[in-house]
């Protein structure tokens, strides 16, 4: 009798059994939105990068319109990058403003940014396993955070890959930079890495030898394949005005778990597989990559790749494709493809007027997304879109055209290494480590031990749509929310009824 008085009443029971029941499927779905988050920069709300993107493009189209004649010819390009850090006749003084200038998922990569300024003065690669101060690959390795920049314009051919440590921005503004040779630039398992205004080009692979990653590790590394840039596992990555050609297998690749990348103002020609995006199409971690290439010119003589993407979301926003022989775009294993305000060129060939490939799948890719808006396209040119890329509801849902794509000659003006007088940001500093690189930089200690700096991620903005990856973590975040909810469920059903059967539990 005592445990009976002690039951709620059976109208509590039920308001209560409702609301739980109710609420689990809030909190699954509010797991569900994050369950994806398998990276830790990874960006929850993908299609608001993507927007920003636009926002900034369009805001600095505006400025430029309200410009005289003159001052647009002095800087302003409507390309917010160079908008950005361009129009400042001091450039070369305040070299480390340009970390502040990144758009798209790589805007927070810090590179060297409160560092000491390296000036790269020995063009020589004679031991990867121990550099010499001076060289490039010396200063690429440091655990501090550094940017580095060149005393003098230099050809380096590299004899083995260059493995880069976290937070260093290549700088070659100021000097004709060209990289070469076995190996080049790998980036594995590093972040907040900027490289800027370099010429890449016929890089082969090479390895099996041991090469230096930092002043303290030393590792037997396996043959490379001969990229221009490998991204391997690394997370805020950003590529800017860099021209690139001619290497054994890509030009710019990023895999296993990459993501946090920007690709932009770069000038690619004569390659057969230009960019890949994603390791394999069962690597269940590349669901969280997320890329932006942006303002980017694919030239002459290229064939397919721009880019071939596995799993992920990848922005296309504002690039010149004016040549390729296969394909432009091309994908497997349900990527998110977002391609806005592009001109695609097709080619004569009547058989390659298609920018889009749905590579090797035997899957059916009707409801992968891949959409097209505001692109321009030419000489037959024809993008097949699918899955919310051709809903009535997307196109409503997005708040913002991309009004640049008319303008794309002005947008990529400049793609590619950045030519102009020598002596603006010719650097007259001493070999080595050179002082500061503007307001809030530190000295280098040369000190070893772990990386610094703090990961400077931008704030999220606000949702316009979903990512539609598919979570490793899914089934793990909706089975503990099950377990929650019929455990209270189990608690209110005992203390209202006992052991005995409601007839309203149906009513749940």
């Amino acid at each position: 009798m005592a445990a009976a008085s002690m039951m709620l009443p059976i109208s509590i029971c039920i308001l209560f059994l409702r609301f739980f029941s109710s609420s689990s499927l809030l909190v699954n779905a509010a797991t569900s939105q994050f369950s994806n988050l398998t990276l830790k920069h990874q960006h929850p709300y993908p299609d608001s990068i993507a927007q920003d993107v636009q926002r900034q493009v369009n805001e600095s189209l505006s400025r430029r319109l309200l410009l005289s004649t003159q001052e647009k010819d002095l800087c302003q390009t409507g390309n917010p990058i160079d908008d950005c850090w361009r129009c400042d006749p001091n450039w070369a003084q305040n070299r480390q403003r340009l970390a502040d200038c990144g758009i798209g998922f790589g805007r927070g990569a810090l590179g060297g940014r409160g560092g000491q300024i390296y000036v790269v003065t020995d063009s020589s690669d004679h031991d990867p396993a121990n550099p010499t101060p001076g060289t490039l690959r010396y200063g690429a390795i440091q655990d501090a955070p550094l940017w580095i920049v060149f005393a003098s314009d230099m050809t380096i051919k590299l004899k083995h890959e260059l493995m880069f440590n976290s937070y260093k921005t290549v700088d070659g503004r100021g000097a004709s930079v060209h990289i070469t040779g076995n190996g080049c630039l790998t980036l594995q398992y590093v972040s907040h890495v900027i490289v800027h205004n370099i010429r890449i080009f016929n890089c082969k692979p090479s390895g099996n030898t041991n090469v230096a990653a930092s002043p303290t590790h030393v590792g037997y590394r396996g043959r490379s394949d001969g990229d221009g840039i490998s991204l391997f596992g690394a997370q805020n990555v950003w590529i800017d005005h860099c021209t690139l050609s001619s290497c054994t297998d890509g030009l710019i690749d990023a895999i296993m778990g990459s993501t946090g990348i920007t690709i932009s103002n770069n000038y690619f020609s004569h390659h057969n597989e230009v960019m890949l995006m994603g390791h394999d199409d069962k690597y269940a971690l590349d669901d969280a990559m997320q890329v932006t290439i942006a303002f980017n010119r694919f030239g002459e003589a290229l064939v397919q790749r721009m880019p071939r993407c596995r799993r992920g979301y990848i922005h296309v926003v504002n690039n010149d494709f004016t040549y390729w022989q296969m394909y432009a775009i091309g994908g497997s294993a349900s990527p998110t493809i977002n391609s806005q305000g592009n001109r695609y060129i097709a080619p004569a060939d009547a058989d390659a007027k298609e920018v889009t490939k749905r590579v090797d799948t035997s899957e059916d890719w009707t409801n992968w997304n891949w959409r097209t808006d505001g692109d321009i396209m030419v000489n037959g040119a024809f993008f097949v879109p699918s899955g919310a890329g051709m809903s009535v509801q997307y196109e409503k849902a997005s708040s913002l055209d991309p009004k640049s794509a008319g303008l794309v000659d002005q947008l990529t003006l400049n793609a590619g290494v950045l030519s102009g007088p020598r002596n603006t940001g010719e650097v007259t500093a001493k070999p080595g480590f050179n002082g500061g690189g503007g307001p809030g930089t530190t000295t280098y200690t040369g000190s070893p031990g772990g990386k610094s700096g703090g990961d400077g991620d931008g704030n999220f903005f606000g949702m316009i749509f979903g990512s539609g990856a598919a979570p490793p973590t899914k089934a793990a975040s909706a089975s503990a929310s099950l377990v929650l909810s019929l455990s209270i469920i189990l608690v209110l059903y005992t203390d209202c009824w006992g052991e005995s059967f409601s007839p309203f539990f149906p009513l749940l």
